[in-house]
Protein backbone atom coordinates (compact mmCIF):
# COMPACT_ATOMS: atom_id res chain seq x y z
CA UNK A 1 0.00 0.00 0.00
CA UNK A 2 1.64 3.47 -1.36
CA UNK A 3 2.12 6.38 1.25
CA UNK A 4 -1.18 8.55 -0.08
CA UNK A 5 -3.43 5.09 -0.03
CA UNK A 6 -2.41 4.68 4.38
CA UNK A 7 -2.67 8.41 4.84
CA UNK A 8 -6.47 8.21 3.08
CA UNK A 9 -7.24 5.27 4.85
CA UNK A 10 -5.75 7.12 8.45
CA UNK A 11 -7.59 9.96 7.77
CA UNK A 12 -10.88 8.01 6.95
CA UNK A 13 -10.53 6.59 10.86
CA UNK A 14 -10.13 9.24 11.93
CA UNK A 15 -13.42 10.89 10.58
CA UNK A 16 -15.06 7.46 12.11
CA UNK A 17 -13.91 8.28 15.57
CA UNK A 18 -14.76 11.68 15.51
CA UNK A 19 -18.58 10.62 14.29
CA UNK A 20 -19.43 8.01 16.98
CA UNK A 21 -17.08 9.86 19.84
CA UNK A 22 -19.50 11.31 22.71
CA UNK A 23 -18.68 14.62 22.52
CA UNK A 24 -19.96 15.13 19.01
CA UNK A 25 -23.73 15.52 20.91
CA UNK A 26 -22.41 18.54 22.29
CA UNK A 27 -21.38 21.86 21.35
CA UNK A 28 -17.96 22.53 22.51
CA UNK A 29 -18.46 26.20 23.09
CA UNK A 30 -21.54 25.45 24.98
CA UNK A 31 -22.72 27.02 29.02
CA UNK A 32 -23.58 23.72 30.45
CA UNK A 33 -22.27 22.71 33.68
CA UNK A 34 -20.43 19.45 33.45
CA UNK A 35 -19.23 16.93 35.10
CA UNK A 36 -15.78 16.84 36.40
CA UNK A 37 -16.24 21.11 36.72
CA UNK A 38 -14.89 22.23 39.72
CA UNK A 39 -17.17 25.61 40.70
CA UNK A 40 -18.72 27.39 43.81
CA UNK A 41 -22.49 28.09 44.08
CA UNK A 42 -24.00 31.00 45.43
CA UNK A 43 -27.89 30.66 46.80
CA UNK A 44 -29.79 33.75 45.12
CA UNK A 45 -31.72 34.67 47.86
CA UNK A 46 -28.87 35.42 50.32
CA UNK A 47 -26.02 35.93 48.53
CA UNK A 48 -24.00 33.56 49.92
CA UNK A 49 -21.84 30.77 48.30
CA UNK A 50 -21.48 27.40 49.49
CA UNK A 51 -18.35 26.84 51.99
CA UNK A 52 -16.89 23.96 54.06
CA UNK A 53 -13.66 23.82 55.68
CA UNK A 54 -12.41 21.40 58.52
CA UNK A 55 -14.48 22.74 61.38
CA UNK A 56 -16.87 19.76 63.56
CA UNK A 57 -20.77 20.33 64.08
CA UNK A 58 -20.76 20.69 67.89
CA UNK A 59 -24.20 18.94 68.10
CA UNK A 60 -26.16 16.94 65.76
CA UNK A 61 -23.90 14.30 63.78
CA UNK A 62 -20.57 15.95 64.60
CA UNK A 63 -19.36 15.68 60.86
CA UNK A 64 -17.98 18.13 58.57
CA UNK A 65 -19.41 21.42 59.01
CA UNK A 66 -21.08 23.44 55.23
CA UNK A 67 -21.92 26.91 55.56
CA UNK A 68 -22.66 29.82 53.90
CA UNK A 69 -20.49 32.95 53.15
CA UNK A 70 -20.26 36.18 51.70
CA UNK A 71 -16.29 36.06 50.50
CA UNK A 72 -16.58 35.53 47.03
CA UNK A 73 -12.79 34.87 46.99
CA UNK A 74 -12.53 31.85 49.64
CA UNK A 75 -10.79 28.51 48.20
CA UNK A 76 -12.80 26.60 50.21
CA UNK A 77 -16.20 27.64 48.66
CA UNK A 78 -14.68 25.43 45.28
CA UNK A 79 -17.14 21.74 45.03
CA UNK A 80 -16.51 19.36 42.05
CA UNK A 81 -19.36 17.84 40.89
CA UNK A 82 -19.35 14.23 39.92
CA UNK A 83 -21.68 10.80 39.39
CA UNK A 84 -23.43 9.29 42.56
CA UNK A 85 -21.66 6.10 43.21
CA UNK A 86 -21.64 3.07 40.77
CA UNK A 87 -22.12 5.13 37.86
CA UNK A 88 -20.50 6.60 35.06
CA UNK A 89 -20.18 10.22 35.08
CA UNK A 90 -17.63 11.06 31.95
CA UNK A 91 -15.68 14.02 31.97
CA UNK A 92 -16.55 17.12 30.62
CA UNK A 93 -20.18 15.48 29.63
CA UNK A 94 -23.22 17.91 30.65
CA UNK A 95 -25.43 17.01 33.12
CA UNK A 96 -28.87 16.77 32.78
CA UNK A 97 -31.71 17.87 34.70
CA UNK A 98 -33.19 15.49 37.31
CA UNK A 99 -29.82 14.00 36.86
CA UNK A 100 -28.31 12.42 40.60
CA UNK A 101 -24.71 13.76 41.66
CA UNK A 102 -22.48 13.98 44.35
CA UNK A 103 -20.99 17.50 45.18
CA UNK A 104 -17.13 17.01 46.86
CA UNK A 105 -15.39 20.01 48.80
CA UNK A 106 -12.12 20.42 47.09
CA UNK A 107 -10.24 21.12 49.88
CA UNK A 108 -11.25 18.42 52.08
CA UNK A 109 -12.37 15.52 49.81
CA UNK A 110 -15.83 14.91 51.98
CA UNK A 111 -18.93 14.53 49.70
CA UNK A 112 -22.28 17.11 50.78
CA UNK A 113 -24.38 15.03 52.64
CA UNK A 114 -27.69 14.99 54.73
CA UNK A 115 -29.24 12.92 57.11
CA UNK A 116 -31.93 12.67 59.86
CA UNK A 117 -30.53 15.19 62.11
CA UNK A 118 -30.98 18.94 63.31
CA UNK A 119 -29.59 21.86 61.83
CA UNK A 120 -28.05 23.60 64.99
CA UNK A 121 -29.60 26.88 64.42
CA UNK A 122 -32.86 26.90 62.68
CA UNK A 123 -33.95 23.36 63.48
CA UNK A 124 -34.31 22.04 59.74
CA UNK A 125 -32.20 18.99 58.68
CA UNK A 126 -28.88 19.42 59.05
CA UNK A 127 -26.47 19.78 56.19
CA UNK A 128 -22.78 18.37 56.44
CA UNK A 129 -19.75 17.19 54.48
CA UNK A 130 -18.82 13.64 55.05
CA UNK A 131 -16.52 10.64 53.54
CA UNK A 132 -13.14 10.49 52.68
CA UNK A 133 -11.34 11.00 49.74
CA UNK A 134 -14.58 11.26 47.87
CA UNK A 135 -16.09 8.43 48.84
CA UNK A 136 -18.95 8.27 51.52
CA UNK A 137 -22.46 6.69 51.44
CA UNK A 138 -25.87 6.70 49.82
CA UNK A 139 -27.17 10.24 51.47
CA UNK A 140 -24.59 12.20 49.64
CA UNK A 141 -26.24 11.74 46.25
CA UNK A 142 -28.37 15.13 45.20
CA UNK A 143 -30.69 15.75 41.95
CA UNK A 144 -30.12 18.89 39.84
CA UNK A 145 -33.72 20.39 39.55
CA UNK A 146 -33.49 22.85 36.71
CA UNK A 147 -35.73 23.92 33.52
CA UNK A 148 -34.14 22.67 30.25
CA UNK A 149 -32.60 19.40 29.17
CA UNK A 150 -29.00 20.56 31.07
CA UNK A 151 -28.02 22.23 33.85
CA UNK A 152 -26.94 25.90 31.84
CA UNK A 153 -24.55 27.41 33.95
CA UNK A 154 -26.11 30.92 33.94
CA UNK A 155 -29.74 29.45 35.60
CA UNK A 156 -30.80 29.14 39.40
CA UNK A 157 -31.53 25.42 40.13
CA UNK A 158 -32.29 23.33 43.30
CA UNK A 159 -30.55 20.56 44.26
CA UNK A 160 -32.83 17.60 46.17
CA UNK A 161 -31.13 15.28 47.99
CA UNK A 162 -32.14 12.03 47.00
CA UNK A 163 -32.38 10.03 50.16
CA UNK A 164 -34.43 12.23 52.37
CA UNK A 165 -36.35 14.94 49.92
CA UNK A 166 -35.25 17.87 51.39
CA UNK A 167 -33.64 20.97 49.07
CA UNK A 168 -30.40 22.43 50.24
CA UNK A 169 -31.42 25.69 51.49
CA UNK A 170 -30.45 29.01 53.58
CA UNK A 171 -32.73 31.25 55.30
CA UNK A 172 -29.93 33.43 57.30
CA UNK A 173 -29.27 32.23 60.09
CA UNK A 174 -25.60 33.36 61.40
CA UNK A 175 -23.18 31.71 63.40
CA UNK A 176 -21.21 32.66 66.32
CA UNK A 177 -17.60 31.55 66.74
CA UNK A 178 -15.84 29.69 65.45
CA UNK A 179 -17.31 30.38 62.45
CA UNK A 180 -18.45 34.04 63.44
CA UNK A 181 -20.87 35.50 60.19
CA UNK A 182 -21.04 32.48 58.52
CA UNK A 183 -25.02 31.26 57.17
CA UNK A 184 -25.88 27.81 58.51
CA UNK A 185 -26.69 25.65 55.05
CA UNK A 186 -29.77 23.25 56.07
CA UNK A 187 -32.24 20.84 54.13
CA UNK A 188 -35.79 22.07 54.02
CA UNK A 189 -38.72 20.19 52.19
CA UNK A 190 -40.78 22.99 50.87
CA UNK A 191 -39.14 24.42 47.75
CA UNK A 192 -38.84 27.42 47.89
CA UNK A 193 -36.90 30.99 47.04
CA UNK A 194 -34.39 29.89 49.66
CA UNK A 195 -33.27 27.18 47.58
CA UNK A 196 -32.14 28.31 44.67
CA UNK A 197 -28.19 28.30 43.59
CA UNK A 198 -26.44 29.44 40.92
CA UNK A 199 -22.93 28.53 39.10
CA UNK A 200 -20.08 31.91 40.04
CA UNK A 201 -16.86 31.26 39.70
CA UNK A 202 -15.28 27.67 38.29
CA UNK A 203 -13.60 26.07 36.19
CA UNK A 204 -15.39 24.09 33.73
CA UNK A 205 -14.32 20.78 31.85
CA UNK A 206 -15.26 20.48 27.98
CA UNK A 207 -15.83 17.18 26.67
CA UNK A 208 -12.98 15.76 25.45
CA UNK A 209 -11.98 16.11 21.73
CA UNK A 210 -9.75 13.13 21.87
CA UNK A 211 -11.81 10.11 21.12
CA UNK A 212 -10.13 7.30 22.40
CA UNK A 213 -10.04 9.50 25.93
CA UNK A 214 -12.54 8.26 28.24
CA UNK A 215 -12.30 9.88 31.57
CA UNK A 216 -15.15 8.55 34.55
CA UNK A 217 -15.86 10.52 37.80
Amino acid sequence: MGPLRVLSVFLDLILVCFMFAPSGAYDLDSSYVTCGSLVKLMNTRHGVRLHSHDVKYGSGSGQQSVTGVDSADDANSYWRIRGKPDSVCQRGVPIRCGEAIRITHMKTGRNLHSHHFSSPLSNNQEVSAFGENGEGDDLDVWSVQCGETYWERDEAVRFKHVGTEVFLSVTGEQYGHPIRGQREIHGMLSANQNNYWKVMEGVFIQPSSDPFHHDEL
